[in-house]
């Protein structure tokens, strides 16, 4: 079986796993990194979302093939200090936290792609992503904060 070599949370990562292993299922019982939650299994929820090159994902719906010579970033790679992170934390936006993950990397991939965004485009961004809490409104303020568009 052929090595799969992607970078993970800065580091490399090389695996003899099965290519058509699931992204989310090497992340949480290969390696431990059980950050990235198991929701719904079609991506439809949001809660496996990670960053691949930059841009948020479902890594329900990808394979280690997917992400062979990647940049994969899941939340243990986002710093507390990180602004996102910061800013969940100033809008007391966790509840229950299952989704809090998910949303956070999705809120990040939103903001490396349009760092300014509209109220508009951050509903339509983090439309996928399901929060049985109800903390819509809160998410949409810490990324408007860390967006330049709120006070701190």
């Amino acid at each position: 079986m052929a090595m799969i070599k992607f970078t993970l949370n800065g580091k490399s990562v090389e695996t003899a796993s099965e290519p058509s292993t699931s992204l989310v299922w090497f992340l949480r019982e290969e390696l431990g990194l059980t950050g990235t939650k198991w929701g719904c299994g079609q991506g439809l929820c949001g809660s496996c979302t990670v960053l691949v090159d930059g841009r948020a994902e479902r890594s329900c719906q990808l394979t280690l093939e997917d992400v062979e010579s990647a940049k994969v970033v899941t939340i243990e790679g986002i710093p507390v200090s990180h602004p996102v992170k910061q800013a969940w934390l100033k809008e007391s936006v966790p509840e229950c936290g299952y989704c809090q993950p998910g949303q956070i990397m999705n809120a990040i991939g939103l903001l490396l792609k349009n760092p300014r965004p509209t109220e508009k485009e951050i509903n339509q961004a983090m439309d996928g992503n399901l929060c049985r809490c109800g903390t819509y409104n809160r998410i949409k303020r810490a990324i408007l904060q860390v967006a330049g568009k709120l006070p701190v």
